[in-house]
């Protein structure tokens, strides 16, 4: 990667796998960014000697982004105990679907794959901080645990055991990653919406489905999850009666197929789908406009 008196462009350089990396560890497009700003602003506050003598900037930058992260998610439980709401992680548009968008945006460096599908980031928030970051640098990463320890302060081993109970959470919730079945099965929930047809919903829908809808406070959406196919598909009706001139778009959310509505050429909720045996069983619908806007930057959805 960097030699000693690494250039500004090869630090600069690493900035995409930091930003893919804060993501998994934040749920967070903007504290990612801000994580991986901070990590750079105490690299260029190291004289120039102190820099020199490091032989690997991006190990580097990568420790002390995971150690602002960890600092971000030891905080980020009271902060959300505030949050209005449910608490979701942001969702990603697939930029090759979208056209393209502002390149500085993060979501733009962000590698789409089963690490950041909303199942996936969902039983991440499960976690606490130590096994989020032991887990996701380990097992996505690859990072060995003896560079793991500087970044919990903790031994190679201790992380070891942390990256183990991490896994056994995933491997107890973790559902088959998305097949053919899927996008058809929002396909589907698509057009019965489309029609305002609660039993074509119903049918769709696990009888034990959830759904769990993040407004922030800001955008209106139901405090808590939504439970039973049923009562999903009368909510899911109601709201497209209230919302007339909506929009629904097939679309890659987070890696996985997802579904857009927009009024007036403005998105307006992002969500995402877990299905299991052909049937919706998870649903998380993203209304917070803070965190949609990379699906806006350019004015498209």
């Amino acid at each position: 990667m960097g030699t000693a008196g690494a250039s500004i462009e090869e630090t600069a350089g690493e900035r995409r796998q930091l930003i893919n990396v804060a993501y998994r560890l934040l749920g967070s497009l903007a504290e990612a960014e801000d994580a991986v700003q901070e990590a750079y602003a105490r690299w260029y506050a190291l004289p120039g000697a102190r820099r020199a003598e490091i032989v690997n900037p991006g190990a580097w930058l990568t420790t002390v982004t995971g150690r602002v992260c960890l600092d971000v998610l030891g905080s980020a439980r009271a902060r959300r105990e505030r949050y209005v709401g449910a608490w979701l992680p942001d969702p990603l548009p697939d930029r090759d679907e979208h056209g393209v968008r502002r390149g500085t945006d993060p979501a733009d460096q962000i590698v789409l794959d089963e690490s950041v599908t909303m199942a996936f980031l969902v039983i991440l928030e499960s976690m606490t901080p130590a096994e989020r970051v032991a887990f996701v640098l380990h097992d996505v990463f690859r990072y060995p645990f003896a560079d793991i320890a500087g970044v919990l302060g903790r031994t190679p081993a201790a992380c070891k055991q942390l990256a183990t109970s991490a896994r056994r959470r995933v491997d107890a919730t973790r559902t088959p990653a998305p097949a053919a079945g899927h996008a058809e099965a929002v396909r589907r929930v698509k057009e019965a919406w489309e029609a305002r047809n609660v039993a074509a919903l119903v049918g769709i829908l696990d009888p034990a489905a959830v759904m769990t809808a993040d407004g922030g406070g800001v955008a209106g959406a139901a405090l808590r999850p939504v439970e039973g196919g049923a009562r999903i598909a009368q909510y899911m009706v109601a709201i497209a009666d209230r919302a007339p001139g909506l929009e629904l778009l097939e679309r890659s959310v987070n890696g996985t197929p997802g579904l857009v509505a927009r009024r007036a050429g403005v998105v307006l909720t992002v969500a995402s789908f877990e299905v299991a045996d052909g049937r919706v069983s998870r649903l998380w619908v993203v209304r917070n406009p803070e965190k949609l806007r990379p699906w806006t930057a350019d004015g498209r959805p």
